[in-house]
């Protein structure tokens, strides 16, 4: 295989990420725990977090939600914070831990708001289809008009909001149906990418997403951000050596089947961790394809893991059905479009 990696970029360019906010949130809060600089049996609290931190308290719920999958936290029932996990008993079980206050919330303003606003919207749209008041939701998030429309206008990018003829922005209710037609597009498009990207990938690109996606793997439980990453490596990067870029932008339009996957600790969007395992596995088979050069038969390997990936993505429907419909933010109201 011949062909250069640098400057090379397609319809997915920037969908990679760094470690998350929530992440560098977690790690900070797991060293203090381990140390002994807080102690078992004191308490913290989300909006505690979110202001020693300076950062919202999105990142901040997902950071203490997967402390508590590790065992480091345990929920206190009733919405009254978490108790710390440590061998280190504290002399004063019960009151709040004393956390220093270190700003870590260094993103810029668009960004903030659209990670926010994108695993809103991606909820909501499992139950219904919603209109978004485009002044309001700057007003909600302290931003002037032009960063709220140019959050809107990178979400419709990815068809996960539309504007109608009013100049209205709506996010359309999600169906198996919609899903389907999606999965379709994908299933005749990538693996035609894939087969155009080959002969310009080198082998050492190949080799460094197969080791981050079994790094990813080796992981218990899974974090959110890296499965994002090894979607990315595989389904953006790789392809983002495609030629075609009609193709590739055809493929823009399918990312919003992407959005839940950043979101695995979110009652409403995540799906059981062992499909999460499932899927990277899928991904180390159409890799090591390739590495043997087969990419014929990685791309048949693609073909097979999306048509099994969407039955993943419509186990979110049995999820929510049995989930009451959440309180929608005063930027949101039902769509009649």
């Amino acid at each position: 295989m011949t062909g250069s990696m640098s400057e090379k970029s397609g319809a997915y360019k920037g969908q990679s990420r760094g470690r998350s906010l929530s992440q560098r949130i977690y790690t900070l809060l797991k060293t203090m725990i381990e140390n002994g600089r807080v102690k078992g049996g004191e308490r913290v609290m989300e909006t505690q977090v979110a202001k020693a931190f300076s950062v919202s308290r999105s990142p901040a719920r997902a950071a203490l939600i997967d402390l508590c999958n590790d065992g480091l936290l345990k929920e206190i029932e009733g919405g009254q914070g978490y108790t710390i996990v440590s061998a280190t008993a504290s002399p004063r079980p019960g009151q709040q831990a004393v956390l220093d206050s270190l700003r870590l919330d260094t993103t810029r303003q668009w960004e903030r708001m659209y990670t926010e606003l994108e695993k809103e919207i991606a909820m909501r749209i499992l139950f219904g289809s919603v209109q978004i008041n485009e002044q309001t939701l700057g007003e909600h998030f302290g931003v002037s008009r032009t960063v709220t429309r140019d959050v809107l206008a990178r979400m419709n990018g990815v068809g996960l909001v539309v504007k109608d003829r009013a100049g209205h922005w709506h996010a359309h209710k999600v169906t198996p149906e919609r899903v389907g037609y999606l999965y379709e597009l994908r299933w005749i498009l990538e693996p035609q990418a894939l087969l155009q990207a080959y002969p310009l990938l080198t082998r050492q690109e190949i080799e460094r997403v197969r080791e981050n996606t079994v790094d990813t793997l080796s992981r218990s439980p899974i974090v959110s951000a890296e499965f994002d990453r090894v979607e990315a490596d595989l389904h953006a990067t790789l392809l983002s050596f495609c030629p075609n870029i009609e193709i590739l932008g055809a493929l823009q339009r399918t990312q919003l089947l992407f959005v839940p996957t950043r979101y695995l600790t979110d009652p409403h969007l995540a799906i059981p961790m062992e499909l999460i395992e499932d899927a990277l596995k899928e991904h180390l088979k159409i890799l090591q394809c390739l590495l043997e050069e087969e990419p014929e038969k990685a791309a048949q390997h693609l073909v097979d893991h999306l048509k099994v990936a969407q039955k993943r993505w419509l186990e979110r429907f049995e999820i929510v059905a049995h989930i009451a419909d959440p309180k929608m933010p005063n930027y949101l109201s039902i769509s009649q479009g």
